[in-house]
């Protein structure tokens, strides 16, 4: 139960920045991104019962803050998403695809999600990098003793505790209420514009990354649960989830090869740590409602990056990528290089055109 715990909120360095510059736009509902949150993490748990994580879509957030888009063009975004994620995988192409990665691909995207957690971790630290350094030290203190597995959860509080107390006079006041989400109305101009501007570059990272490579690395975490993880349901409760909650105003979601890495890191092993972490979001959403964002920049980013710094640095040096053949180790350090560079999607194809080349040499 402790991993669990500490599991749950272990991926909060992907989840807290996007969610916080979302909502500082006042454009989405708090209430309807955070009960959409929590709906798909614990149908995922139900689902899965392992700790497959919740995340924000990246490339749609990245599109939204930029653009500051409308709540119409960022339901009509999870609609379009999930109706073509859902068709992708009903009809056999997203597991066709999955089933036909080498392993050394496999272990190049997994040298590469870790090396962009461990870059991420760094660059979040850097924010306030007195606190990051005393989160750093707090895990090395603690991963050598008994709390372990309450590390991430340990770090978490005492940074955030520490955060409230040296900014007593700027406590922002909150208060509790019950709140419900909206149906968000979508016009076919933000069909159109989320069409243009989101669905191809977000389709090609959520295929690799939040589904054939979150797959690939629960399978070499959960060995037992290959039939219960694969690309194909992976992409299947992606799409359906999306559907369903888009229109209450929910942010696009999927999963997160990272995620997952992180949440197993720190000790999350079964349907518990999204289930916990899932509640604790459909609370934020129906008791705090537009009064979340206070108390999401509460806690400090420099210590969540420490989490993210650890987990990376384990991921980037599995022992597949140690113990494979030189040729193939060469081919998952180009695919890791070019994930780090680029993303995750050009990074796995890069990997497959290599393999290609040398099954064609021999």
């Amino acid at each position: 139960m402790s991993g669990e715990l500490s599991g749950a909120f272990a991926d909060l360095g992907t989840f807290l920045p996007i969610v916080i510059a979302v909502l500082t736009l006042q454009q989405i509902d708090p209430s309807g991104l955070f009960i959409g949150f929590g709906l798909f993490a614990i149908a995922v748990a139900v689902i899965y019962r392992r700790p497959i994580p919740v995340q924000p879509m990246k490339v749609v957030a990245a599109v939204v803050i930029s653009q500051n888009l409308s709540a119409g063009t960022i339901a009509a975004s999870g609609l379009l998403l999930g109706l073509v994620v859902f068709t992708l995988s009903i009809t056999g192409v997203v597991g066709y695809i999955g089933k036909k990665i080498p392993n050394s691909v496999l272990s190049g995207i997994q040298l590469g999600v870790g090396l962009i957690l461990a870059w991420a971790g760094a660059e979040l630290m850097l924010q306030e990098p007195m606190i990051g350094v005393i989160a750093i030290g707090l895990l090395l203190l603690l991963i050598a003793t008994p709390l372990n597995p309450f590390a991430a959860v340990i770090v978490i509080i005492v940074a955030s505790t520490w955060s409230v107390t040296n900014n007593l006079d700027q406590l922002p006041v909150i208060s509790m209420g019950f709140h419900l989400p909206r149906m968000v109305s979508i016009e076919w101009l933000e069909v159109w514009e989320s069409t243009q501007t989101i669905l191809l570059p977000q389709l090609s990272l959520t295929l690799t990354n939040a589904i054939i490579a979150t797959a690939a690395i629960a399978i070499r975490l959960f060995p037992h649960g290959q039939r219960r993880i694969t690309p194909t349901r992976l992409g299947v409760t992606t799409g359906a989830l999306n559907l369903l909650l888009a229109p209450l105003g929910a942010f696009p979601m999927c999963h997160g090869a990272g995620g997952l890495v992180v949440q197993h890191r720190f000790g999350a092993r079964t349907w518990l740590a999204p289930a916990i972490f899932g509640i604790s979001c459909l609370s934020i959403g129906i008791f705090l409602g537009p009064d979340a964002l206070k108390v999401l920049m509460l806690i400090p980013l420099s210590a969540v990056g420490a989490l993210l710094i650890f987990a990376g640095i384990e991921l980037a040096g599995s022992k597949q990528l140690l113990m494979g053949s030189t040729a193939d180790r060469t081919v998952s350090i180009i695919t890791g290089i070019v994930c780090v560079l680029f993303n995750v999607a050009l990074g796995l194809l890069v990997g497959l055109l290599i393999e290609l080349f040398r099954h064609y040499r021999k």
